[in-house]
């Protein structure tokens, strides 16, 4: 019994490793978004930083209608970066869960 919770605490440690490695590696996955006539581009990280904006010049001269596209290109951006994040998270997460029964389904 206690070999097997040394064991388990051995995986768990390997784990939190693992998730740390992820963590740093999502910092180089870049998402790329842009509104739908292309003139606002904006690229973040899978951890959600923010990394470019681009904008069209035509943009500059109507403030609200450049902040309403700003808006709508970052939270477009934001929900890819975090479903990859949630993924990759979760797949490095349920690979050092221990066969615990009822816990598959938490990673659904």
């Amino acid at each position: 019994m206690f070999g097997d919770f040394m064991g388990m605490m051995g995986k768990l440690k390997e784990t939190q490793e693992k998730v740390k490695q992820t963590k740093e590696r999502l910092h180089t996955v870049l998402v790329d978004e842009q509104s739908a006539d292309g003139l606002v581009k904006v690229t973040i990280t899978a951890n959600r930083e923010l990394k470019s904006i681009t904008i069209d010049d035509s943009l500059l001269e109507d403030k609200e209608q450049l902040e309403d596209y700003l808006i709508l290109a970052i939270n477009k951006a934001i929900d890819k970066a975090t479903n990859i994040n949630e993924t990759e998270l979760a797949a490095v997460a349920k690979e050092g869960m221990p066969n615990i029964p009822g816990m598959d389904s938490l990673f659904k």
